[in-house]
């Protein structure tokens, strides 16, 4: 399943001009008190580098899936937040300087993680092992230009220009729920004569997996004592998925196209799903414009 043009050209851009706009929300200190309270870090990459993979090979098991739909199932909960996670926690009011420090963590832990659990799936369901090796430096640069540059660039608007940063606030939530809307739109659109097909083959267990994410991300929050904007910001990286590294393994590393599918499927469900998170979010926690000191 290849992307179409709006969404490989179209999306890097929205997501840039997004990322600008989370980064006016933030500040030094909201980064600081990350660092300081690491608790919501180290549960969050615990639950997304090791536990999720888990839960996948369990999910595949359970449902008795063909092995290559189980091997992608694995590869996909193996994957790292995408950046579009960091939109959903601002839509969501939760903790988005957690949320962007889950995402480059992970990101750069599961390039070692992701090879190891995508070998350990293709043993245990086909009886084979590749030599898997993810694109080190390409996956840092992305990081630094559509998430910690945008971000820092958007920090230092909000510092010099506080009255921009205050207006943009709303002005950022609702470009990028439309830019989310429009997203739903192009993927079902490019998968519509296959939909059916996909949601068939692999429509349970990415759905079971994605629950299973969000659902543990709210647990894990509430045991280890998280505020429920830290246990949403989790909830969400547990949720969205970054498939187009799923989907860079399954097509272009392994050349399958079916163990691309449950990526595929995944990358649709997620967002609908995320959007009922961030509704969820938005019902239980007050909004907080941005303070200027």
């Amino acid at each position: 399943m290849e992307s179409s043009p709006l969404i490989s050209a179209g999306l890097p851009i929205a997501l840039f001009i997004i990322m600008i706009g989370i980064g006016m929300t933030l500040t030094v200190r909201d980064f600081r008190q990350v660092a300081v309270y690491p608790k919501g870090m180290i549960v969050g990459t615990v639950a997304q580098i090791l536990i999720m993979p888990l839960i996948a090979f369990m999910l595949a098991t359970l449902l008795a899936v063909p092995p290559a739909i189980a091997v992608g199932l694995v590869i996909i909960a193996a994957c790292p937040g995408g950046t579009t996670s960091n939109l959903f926690v601002l839509l969501a009011r939760g903790n988005i300087a957690l949320s962007i420090v889950l995402t480059v963590s992970a990101s750069l832990i599961t390039i070692l993680t992701l090879p190891l659990f995508t070998n350990l799936a293709l043993q245990h369901y086909m009886g084979t092992e590749e030599n898997i090796v993810l694109p080190v430096w390409k996956t840092v640069g992305m990081l630094i230009g559509i998430v910690l540059f945008p971000v820092a660039i958007g920090m230092t608007v909000r510092t010099r220009k506080p009255e921009v940063a205050r207006k943009a606030e709303s002005i950022v939530s609702i470009f990028g729920g439309v830019v989310l809307a429009l997203l739903i739109v192009a993927l079902v659109y490019g998968v519509r004569d296959q939909i059916w097909e996909l949601l068939k083959q692999a429509g349970p267990a990415t759905i079971l997996l994605n629950v299973a994410g969000i659902l543990l991300g709210l647990l894990a929050g509430r045991v280890a004592g998280l505020t429920q904007r830290e246990s949403l910001a989790v909830a969400v990286e547990l949720g969205v998925k970054n498939g187009t590294i799923a989907l860079m393994v399954t097509l272009t590393l392994l050349e399958s196209s079916a163990m691309s599918i449950p990526a595929a499927v995944y990358g649709v469900l997620m967002f609908p799903i995320g959007f009922i998170l961030a509704m969820y979010g938005r019902s239980i926690i007050p909004d907080t414009k941005v303070q200027i000191h």
